[in-house]
């Protein structure tokens, strides 16, 4: 009998094997069958090569930001430059440029490895920093021409973590509204919150913003400003009962928008439903499509404009200016807050 045929499709194997072909012998008076080969003579079928899964674990110790970046790294005996920079995802020139040395210099064992840009200004983040005992980076003063970019490159941080270490949604270039203008101070590391913190109950707007949250045993102001984007001193101006230097009590139904608080640029008065979901506005000299987002909890002006869509002609919303460039509404017009509920004209 001929042997066992197995086809291989691809230069993989097929799902079923393949199909096997048995050919029978023709047995011919006087014929003997082939001899078959010896055990010893078999080769072995070569075992497949494990796939690489990255580079290779280190055992040193590693020293940790507030988001879990790892900013340094102690060498030991079996480490060596390339396989450290591969681990953090670095160059190995980096690397070594970060530590003045050489590609070529071996690591000491036991002496520490920056794992960001040495404490210097650096382009785009030509500001003056401070860092705690372990070297971790915490503030940061705005100098001029910096960018997100530097900030990113000099600190080891994501945008998203810094517009989180500073309550707020995002972190703009120079010359737009929030942080990136000289002389403001910057938060770069978030403070410890309770792991209990975040668990209560919520209250959104028709465009999905939390104007309401109702405290659960750990929350704080850090963790509710964390989580929310709102700073300490608007959390204590929208909610007057709350105290800087004291716990926030369980069961605490906590503002997160200004609403019943004016602000500048939104004077009017407003609606609201049972729940106090801000429904309608009626505006103030002065006030402005900005502002008025702002002051109820809505994401942005395209928001606002989606909830007084005119019924016909081609303008953005029915309402009318008194500035358009700079968004300053007339005063007197009952406008919508309200997706669900829009006024249409």
């Amino acid at each position: 009998m001929l042997p066992f045929v197995r086809v291989i499709c691809g230069g993989r194997r097929s799902p079923a094997w393949t199909v096997s072909v048995i050919l029978l012998a023709v047995l011919l008076a006087g014929c003997s069958a082939p001899p078959q080969p010896s055990a010893e003579s078999v080769s072995p079928a070569p075992s497949a090569s494990p796939a690489p899964s990255g580079p290779a674990p280190l055992s040193g110790k590693m020293v940790a930001d507030s988001w879990n970046n790892d900013d340094f790294y102690t060498p030991v005996s079996t480490d060596t430059l390339a396989g450290v920079a591969a681990y953090f995802h670095l160059s190995a020139a980096r690397l070594a440029q970060f530590n003045g040395m050489s590609i070529a210099d071996p690591l000491t064992p036991g002496k520490q490895l920056r794992l960001i840009p040495p404490p210097d200004p650096t382009p785009g983040a030509m500001g003056k920093a401070t860092y705690d005992a372990n070297g971790i980076p915490i503030e940061y003063v705005v100098a001029e021409k910096d960018t997100t970019g530097g900030l990113e490159y000099r600190f080891g941080l994501t945008l998203q973590q810094l517009a989180e270490a500073n309550r707020v949604d995002h972190v703009y270039e120079q010359g737009n509204v929030y942080y990136l203008q000289p002389g403001r101070h910057m938060w770069l590391q978030k403070n410890p919150v309770d792991s209990r913190s975040g668990r209560g109950t919520s209250v959104n707007n028709s465009f999905g913003q939390t104007i309401y949250y109702t405290t659960v045993d750990g929350d704080s102001f850090d963790s509710l400003g964390y989580k929310f984007r709102c700073a300490t001193d608007q959390l204590l101006r929208w909610n007057t009962t709350l105290t800087a230097d004291r716990p926030i009590p369980a069961g605490t139904k906590v503002r997160l928008i200004p609403s019943e608080v004016t602000v500048e640029g939104a004077q009017g008065s407003f609606t609201a439903d049972a729940d106090g979901i801000p429904l309608t506005y009626t505006t103030a000299p002065g006030d402005t499509e900005r502002q008025i987002a702002f002051r109820f909890g809505v994401p942005e002006i395209a928001d606002l404009e989606g909830a007084n869509r005119p019924l016909t002609g081609t303008d953005r919303v029915w309402y009318t200016f008194a500035d358009l460039p700079s968004g300053e509404l007339n005063p007197g017009q009952t406008i919508s807050l309200n997706l669900t509920k829009p006024i249409h004209k």
